[in-house]
């Protein structure tokens, strides 16, 4: 969970901000096929061939030329980043500019108690003046852009890429002139009206993800599953070993209070088994 405020003109909303999607994807661990171990991975420096501990873990940026610079907390510490715990609004615009491939992670945000009313004013003003509002959000003391709409009653929050970062599509096809008969656009343009209806998302399910999970049973049932034997090394007391979650997890601790990069300016920017269990994520 996130807590901030959203401040347009002299008005601050204050809010607090929550994952709006999971991702119910199937996750599954690398095994030893023969006895059913966990694959374990080390940190190992390619360089002198130790396992080095978290603590002498740095940063570093690989130029074009193949030099590599070190990036220190102190080169971090100089680069300029947004109101901590501010979303700042730069601008409403008509919602049908944003392009949705712009368009990235999700959020909801909840008004404090005391809040509940420029909230709604906001809410209300966003809809009633089919604008979105393009703002600025610190996090992890990165600046990143990010769009506010309403969904449902609740304002949202979606990440927004820079425009740097859409490729363009420069494919030759573009260049080509192709013949399309009337009569063939016609028979397309009718298959399409006779294929038309209003969108409803809960019409559409993951069948893989049904199938996999029905087979994951199946396998319980049967008897296949089984408690694996203790390893050396355990993961949980090994300093030395760590598997792939844990790494991750503690390499988000570790640069939570490091920022990644400059920042451009304002405008150059139920369930069938345990396995199916959903947790809701509150944004970090």
């Amino acid at each position: 969970m996130w807590k901030g405020s959203v401040a347009f003109g002299l008005v601050h909303v204050p809010i607090k901000m929550y994952s709006a999607t999971e991702d119910h994807s199937i996750r599954f661990h690398q095994v030893h096929a023969e006895d059913g171990g966990r694959i374990q991975m080390k940190r190992v420096c390619s360089v002198c061939g130790e396992t080095i501990a978290y603590a002498d873990i740095g940063k570093a940026y690989d130029a074009a030329d193949g030099q590599r610079i070190l990036i220190t907390k102190d080169d971090l510490a100089g680069l300029p980043v947004g109101p901590d715990k501010e979303i700042e609004v730069l601008q409403f615009a008509p919602s049908d500019q944003i392009d949705p491939v712009m368009l990235s992670r999700t959020y909801y945000l909840e008004p404090d108690e005391r809040a509940a009313k420029p909230y709604v004013l906001l809410r209300e003003a966003l809809l009633s003046t089919h604008r979105t509002a393009i703002v600025k959000i610190a996090i992890r003391q990165r600046t990143q852009l990010a769009a506010l709409r309403v969904r449902d009653g609740v304002i949202v929050l979606q990440m927004m890429l820079w425009p740097d970062e859409i490729r363009e599509a420069d494919f030759d096809f573009l260049e080509a002139e192709a013949d399309i008969r009337p009569q063939e656009l016609q028979m397309a343009e009718s298959l399409i009206s006779n294929l038309s209806s209003d969108f409803d998302p809960q019409d559409y399910s993951d069948d893989y993800r049904e199938a996999m999970l029905q087979r994951i049973d199946d396998k319980l049932q049967g008897g296949q599953g089984f408690t694996p034997a203790a390893q050396e090394g355990d993961i949980a007391g090994s300093d030395a070993v760590v598997d792939l979650m844990t790494a991750l997890r503690a390499s988000v601790d570790r640069t939570s209070s490091t920022g990644e990069r400059d920042v451009p300016s304002q405008r150059s920017a139920t369930s069938r088994t345990t396995a199916d269990e959903a947790r809701k994520s509150p944004a970090s």
